[in-house]
């Protein structure tokens, strides 16, 4: 059953489609994916948390859901837009379609917009505050309901809406120990962790100092997630704290945490950059690897303290893909090594931090 649906912008804009059998509205900000495909793992990453996703691409939905490809327990962003979405999907790995899947996790989308026109909206304003309504009387209330959220909106709750509440062990027996800080990680992140060998500790985001040294770590890695890091300061503290005692390695939302543990600063990206299709450069390697992207915050390269220094920068804009220290087992990059989805040209990243860190050598 389609309903009729709109996307407010909190500028005044809105953009009118056609909903699923799900009705109500869905708050958050609206963002915009460049990725041709992965709309599953897209929809299931942590980092969408609270997020309103439009896909750029066209056609979503033509090759079903797996469930095999799911970076999480359910959907984590909080609605979707796209333009046509595929009712009968064809591939041999589909177990339904995705307004199926939508309509089973109480998602609200929206298919039949012009998201190429809600896409250059949101690059000529930057990423904006939003409802997406479905249903009669969710169009009715939506204006008044975005006004009043937009008054106190935030994202302090976002990591711990997808982080867990209690420590868990995957991984290899016997393997190099590597605890991870889940701020939101995806399914991929521990699978290639695990694919190098390693027994992995993780424990919730605000694990303090001494729990993390407790496990024994041979190394800390600090996961994805959604949000600004300076929600996370408790989380910048733990890490002030283990520098010089444990090797460090951050990704994406984990880059900037480190990157302010370090004596750095971030700042909010105008429309950030979400999608597998980024020209990031290695400085150390002299190449240029194809990257997946998800965040809306970035590191100031400028605020960088002298002890660290820039190891990667993204092509089309110049901000900053990554670091290291000059000293110290402690690195970080803003891509997502493990793509899901994505293409795999950075996939080699944590096995190069596994040799800096002497995780390799250790379990070979």
């Amino acid at each position: 059953m389609n309903h009729r649906a709109a996307l407010f912008l909190a500028d005044g804009s809105r953009f009118d489609g056609l909903g699923l059998a799900t009705e109500g509205i869905a708050l958050g900000e609206a963002v915009f994916f460049t990725g041709m495909t992965g709309y599953e793992e897209a929809l299931t990453d942590p980092s969408y948390a609270g997020q309103l996703l439009t896909f750029t691409y066209p056609m979503i939905g033509n090759y079903g859901i797996s469930g095999s490809a799911a970076q999480y327990r359910r959907i984590c962003a909080a609605g979707t837009i796209v333009k046509h979405l595929a009712f009968e999907p064809s591939h041999h790995a589909s177990t339904m379609s995705l307004p199926a899947y939508l309509d089973e996790q109480h998602v609200l989308a929206m298919h039949d917009v012009d998201t190429r026109a809600l896409t250059i909206a949101l690059r000529e304003h930057g990423t904006i505050w939003a409802a997406l309504a479905v249903g009669e009387t969710a169009l009715a209330q939506a204006e008044e309901r975005l006004t009043a959220f937009v008054r106190t909106a935030h994202t302090r709750d976002l990591v711990p809406s997808v982080a867990p509440k209690a420590s868990s062990v995957v991984g290899t027996d016997g393997g190099p120990r590597v605890t991870l800080i889940d701020c939101g990680v995806k399914r991929a992140i521990l699978r290639d962790l695990s694919a190098l060998g390693a027994h992995i500790t993780v424990l919730p985001y605000d694990a303090d100092a001494q729990e993390i040294l407790a496990t024994s770590p041979a190394a800390v890695v600090i996961s994805p997630g959604p949000g600004d890091p300076m929600d996370l300061l408790q989380t910048q503290e733990t890490l002030k704290q283990l520098i010089g005692k444990v090797p460090l390695f951050g990704v994406c939302l984990g880059h900037q945490i480190l990157a302010l543990a370090c004596g750095a600063k971030t700042y909010k990206l105008p429309y950030g950059h979400r999608g597998g299709n980024h020209p990031v450069k290695d400085l150390v390697r002299n190449d240029v690897l194809v990257t997946a992207h998800n965040h809306g915050y970035a590191v100031d390269a400028a605020t960088l303290p002298d002890d660290l220094e820039a190891t990667m920068v993204n092509l089309n804009d110049g901000t900053n893909e990554g670091f290291r220290h000059r000293r110290l087992p402690i690195a970080a990059v803003q891509f997502h090594p493990e793509a899901s989805p994505g293409p795999y040209d950075a996939r080699s990243i944590f096995a190069q931090w596994f040799e800096v860190a002497g995780l390799l050598a250790a379990h070979s």
